[in-house]
């Protein structure tokens, strides 16, 4: 759950889930109890819960509890409906509704299910994750969002989470490719700069390989003029390569490769190996391990010594 656009009293309510819930269950699987003081069947089911946690500490098993009524805004994201509700968390993820359970043996059966299920650690200490479970759930959000199109929002949230983690690379690699898709090279440029010394990471080099490519790349509205002139004249490798750049800026990365391997394989020294080069830099920006460009890398081995 990210704060932006919050109220205090929402952030604080969300800070504290993270801390008591969110948190121990990057190691440990947490029984939520969503209850209430004025719920007749929330107090009969309260000393079960915590009765069957007690006796499952050991296996790493933990009980949270949240009064709906002092946390109306966390019991309105997790859409509570009815008390009590009881969910299982690990790692962040609902991995279990145990609301049908209500009594003990039920309990242990899910439990028992769950725990065979899941890497829980019963000696971990959430602690040891160093701030994990705060960076986690909010990385993986600005990449979704990031992925989405939008990429102010998701810039907002990797800059947050450099406040909170200046030097992790995924976070570093992330604000950079924001900076890239909203169009801020010079901002980028800066980050990149901004870098810690030595720091060498995939992430990194794909970030670095998106500004280089967006740096080289010119989107065009409308490719029918110069695919034509491609057509009709295919040896034109400059025509052809800038193209390929303007498919790259249009989002079309399979017309872009398509049109660099056609240069390669016509003449792989062209322009001291041009286009082999922006196709490596293609290859880095999306990611050297994405099955695509292990595609990609197949057809260029085949060109090139084949």
């Amino acid at each position: 759950m990210a704060t932006l656009g919050m109220s205090p009293a929402e952030k604080q309510a969300v800070e504290d889930f993270r801390r008591d819930v969110v948190e121990p269950s990057m190691t440990k699987l947490v029984i939520i109890d969503f209850w209430a003081e004025w719920c007749g069947p929330c107090k009969a089911l309260g000393p079960t819960l915590e009765k069957v946690a007690a006796d499952y500490a050991t296996k790493g098993v933990v009980l949270a509890k949240v009064d709906t009524d002092k946390n109306q805004f966390i019991a309105a994201q997790f859409q509570i409906k009815s008390i009590p509700t009881v969910y299982a968390m690990f790692q962040g993820q609902l991995v279990a509704d145990m609301t049908s359970a209500r009594t003990e043996s039920q309990l242990r059966v899910i439990l028992d299910q769950l725990l065979t299920q899941l890497p829980v650690d019963p000696a971990a200490s959430a602690a040891d994750d160093d701030g994990a479970a705060d960076i986690e759930p909010l990385l993986a959000m600005g990449e979704e969002i990031l992925a989405s199109g939008d990429a102010d929002r998701a810039l907002a949230i990797f800059d947050q989470l450099a406040e909170m983690a200046p030097d992790n690379p995924h976070i570093l690699s992330g604000r950079i490719r924001a900076f890239v898709a909203a169009g801020r090279d010079e901002e980028a440029e800066a980050a990149i700069a901004a870098l810690p010394e030595g720091l060498s990471d995939p992430g990194i080099d794909r970030a670095k390989a998106r500004l280089a490519i967006a740096q080289s790349a010119v989107p065009v509205e409308d490719l029918s003029a110069l695919e034509a002139q491609v057509a009709a004249n295919p040896d034109d490798h400059a025509k052809r390569f800038e193209l390929a750049n303007a498919l790259v800026a249009n989002g079309d990365r399979d017309g872009a490769a398509d049109n660099l391997l056609s240069i390669v394989k016509a003449d792989r020294e062209w322009d001291d190996g041009t286009a082999r080069a922006q196709l490596l830099k293609l290859f880095e920006a999306v990611g050297v391990e994405d099955p695509w460009v292990s595609a990609q890398r197949r057809k260029l081995s085949a060109i090139l010594f084949g």
